[in-house]
């Protein structure tokens, strides 16, 4: 990484937010039209990776279409067995939280508005402002409905306009004719580009630059880095690392030896080293299904025919993409609403859902019979069809079983998911 002698800026001005309009770098406010919402960075006009999220998303496009509730505490989801799918900003002084679960939104915020979720018109909203988002750049990675990295290097010339002010007239151009909000994080990678556009919202704009990344990230918490969940951040934590800081000061050898190439990943990320470019193919990294009871199960006999039909769904979505997976997981949510996974490596990759079926299953004898709200099935370590189901020569049942799954999608393809109906206690 340069060092900030290395670098060489040169800014004309501040960017005014609001009235497009350049200013003072020195200004506090707008000289223009007063307005506080000033861009000024000295790394502003050398960076080019942005990460677009829109702010709130469901509930701001319901507070677009009903004026009303502008000023109201919104929650999306709700439902007897439900969550929050997410919320409104007021709502979130309050407490709420994305995937919260109802019972628990409904006490912290009695007087929310529940509004069911309408996905049909967020998908709507959501191709609307990802064509807008080709129009700034062909190299879009969507990462969601609601949110995406952008590359923009070399567009200056195409848009008469720096990167940074064509971010802000993108920005000022959706909640014009889109009617909602964004906000926006520019860095020289996608990881940093993602933190930024977390720091303001909502209509924030943030840039994180080259010299002030490794100072930035040193005190902040390891699950700051994308993929360290919370048992990875309890056992970097025994290990004595719970700060990206701990990360930085640490011998690499010794995080190679510890985590293996994740121990290189960390290292890297913790030092703002991320080379990953923006991709407008995003590579699927796992296939699954899952379903939320309306009571809850607690008998194996009763989740097995959920947990074949889940295994059902997956083998199919694997095979129109045309991928295989070698690793099964079993998911499920207790009553307390605590997940659990369990997962099972296969000999080989697979689309047969009666070889998920069998790992998942065995997963299922694993797990305590108590009560459970949802039920999920997955595959991941994906790989390409052509992988899959090969056999050995002890493998005598395969080629049956492939054609007799063939012959199933078939019937299923024409006749409709209904038209054959397995049993749980076929041999898998």
């Amino acid at each position: 990484m340069s060092k900030s002698g290395d670098l060489k800026f040169h800014l004309a001005g501040a960017i005014c937010r609001d009235c497009l309009n350049e200013t003072s770098l020195s200004a506090e406010r707008c000289l223009v039209c007063g307005s506080p919402r000033l861009l000024k960075h000295p790394e502003r006009d050398v960076l080019s990776i942005a990460h677009i999220d829109c702010d709130a998303f469901y509930a701001t496009v319901e507070k677009r279409d009903n004026p009303e509730l502008f000023d109201k505490p919104v929650i999306i989801g709700g439902g007897k067995r439900g969550v929050v799918s997410t919320c409104c900003y007021i709502a979130r002084t309050y407490g709420v939280r994305s995937a919260m679960p109802t019972f628990q939104a409904k006490k912290l915020c009695p007087d929310a508005v529940w509004i069911a979720p309408d996905m049909k018109k967020y998908a709507e909203v959501g191709r609307h402002v990802r064509q807008m988002m080709f129009e700034l750049t062909p190299l879009v990675e969507p990462v969601s409905i609601d949110e995406a990295f952008l590359d923009l290097s070399g567009t200056e010339a195409l848009h008469k306009a720096s990167v940074a002010l064509s971010l802000v007239k993108f920005a000022k151009r959706i909640e014009t004719e889109v009617g909602i909000s964004v906000s926006v994080g520019l860095s020289y990678c996608k990881f940093l580009a993602k933190i930024a556009s977390d720091f303001d919202k909502p209509r924030g704009f943030s840039i994180l630059g080259q010299a002030e990344a490794v100072e930035f990230l040193r005190d902040k918490s390891v699950g700051l880095i994308f993929g360290v969940g919370k048992v990875a951040q309890e056992r970097l934590a025994k290990d004595g690392f719970k700060l990206i800081g701990d990360v930085q000061i640490a011998d690499e050898s010794r995080l190679l030896k510890l985590y293996g190439n994740e121990g290189l990943r960390l290292y890297r990320l913790a030092h703002g080293q991320d080379t990953r470019k923006v991709s407008i193919e995003r590579e699927t990294k796992s296939v699954s299904a899952e379903t939320t009871f309306f009571d809850d199960i607690s008998k194996h006999a009763d989740l097995l025919p959920l947990v074949l039909k889940l295994s059902e769904r997956v083998a199919l979505r694997l095979k129109k993409a045309k991928l295989s997976g070698r690793t099964v997981t079993l998911k499920l949510k207790g009553a307390d609403f605590k997940t659990q996974t369990r997962a099972k490596n296969l000999h080989e990759p697979t689309q047969l859902s009666t070889r998920i079926f069998a790992a998942a299953r065995e997963a299922l004898s694993q797990s305590p019979e108590r009560p459970y709200r949802l039920v999920g099935v997955g595959m991941s370590d994906l790989r390409e069809a052509a992988e899959a189901d090969h056999g050995d020569l002890a493998d005598v049942g395969l080629a049956r079983e492939k054609a007799t799954e063939s012959a199933v999608d078939r019937l299923r393809a024409k006749f409709g998911e209904g038209a054959v109906v397995k049993g749980w206690g076929f041999k898998g």
